[in-house]
Formats: C-alpha cells, sequence, structure tokens
C-alpha cells in the first residue's frame, strides 16, 4: 500500500493546487492529512493565496481518498464545508507491522508521547519541519512531512509518501526526496 502524508495546508490554495498536482502524480491509496487545512493561525503569516474556500473546494473533491485528524487551528465550522471527518485528534494504523500513531502534533508529540509500543511509530505535523528520528530508549520513530505551505527552519514545502516500509519526505515542488528511513 502506498499512503502519503501532508500537513499544515493553512488556507493557501496555491500550496493545496501543488498537492493535488503531487497526490496524482504520486497516485497513493490514502491521503491523510495531519490537521491544520483551512485556517492560517494567528502566529503564521497569510499564506501564498490564502482561500480557505478554495481549499474546502480543492478537498471536496478528493473526500473519498483522504483520511484527516485535526490539528490546532480546525473548529466545528471547518467540519461544517468539509464533506469527510476531521475532528478526531488521532488515528491508528497498522503499516505491514508497526502501529503508527497519527496525529497533528499539538497534543501528541515527542513531549507528550502517545501509548507506543517498541518500534511503533509517531506521525504527526504542527512544527512545520521535516523530521524523521529514531528514539532507541523509548523503541519508536518520529515522523513529521513538514508543512504543506508555510515551512519553518529553512525546510522546503513538503509531504510524505510511505510504501513498502520506506518513509520518504519530499519537495512538493518536484517530487525529489530530501528524507528517508526504511522502518522494518
Amino acid at each position: 500500500m502506498k499512503l502519503m502524508f501532508a500537513s499544515d495546508i493553512h488556507g493557501s490554495l496555491y500550496w493545496a493546487k501543488a498537492l493535488r498536482a503531487a497526490w496524482e502524480k504520486e497516485a497513493p491509496q490514502k491521503l491523510i492529512l495531519l490537521g491544520d487545512l483551512l485556517y492560517h493561525g494567528p502566529r503564521n503569516a497569510l499564506p501564498r493565496e490564502y482561500d480557505p474556500q478554495g481549499v474546502a473546494e480543492l478537498l471536496a473533491g478528493m473526500k473519498k481518498d483522504i483520511l484527516c485528524v485535526r490539528g490546532n487551528c480546525e473548529a466545528e465550522v471547518d467540519q461544517m464545508v468539509l464533506p469527510f471527518p476531521v475532528m478526531a485528534d488521532y488515528a491508528a494504523l497498522w503499516l505491514d507491522g508497526p502501529m503508527a500513531f497519527v496525529t497533528h502534533g499539538h497534543l501528541y508529540n515527542e513531549g507528550a508521547l502517545p501509548a507506543l509500543g517498541r518500534g511503533d511509530l509517531l506521525i504527526h505535523g504542527h512544527t512545520h519541519v521535516p523530521t524523521i528520528r529514531w528514539h532507541q530508549e523509548e523503541g519508536y520513530t518520529y515522523l513529521n512531512p513538514g508543512s504543506v505551505s508555510i515551512p519553518k527552519e529553512d525546510s522546503p514545502n513538503s509531504y510524505m509518501i510511505c510504501q513498502d516500509g520506506y518513509f520518504s519526505i519530499r519537495q512538493l515542488q518536484d517530487g525529489k526526496e530530501f528524507l528517508g528511513k526504511s522502518i522494518k
């Protein structure tokens, strides 16, 4: 199975269109959105082509292919305009062996761990920084696809692909991998 993970669109129609183009090219079975879809948040500048309604319409056209968790910028009003569930704080996925705890990152993260077993994965956005980090003592791997629209710490706009136990974080503009790790 091929899965695509993306986070922190923050209402940018420009970058949402780039994400859809990458999704069409990658052709994953599911697009897993890690929250902060429509609103930019008070700590962020307005992203390029800020158009939450346009982003909602674009994502609505992909609704059968999306699994989503709630970000800190989601509200009940967002659920009213999006035709797929967006209010769950987390999801658990089994990826050819390890359990992946999928969340936005504002409630559960490296500093506030959910219940993870040895070999499990913690996947979240929120920080806007692409990361793959093994925590040997606790026995889990942390993965973050970065941000679709507002990358931080000089990282590129990005998303992540999981296929056959390999996680690849890629630049949104050209699909080139810049971080990768096999989790098997």
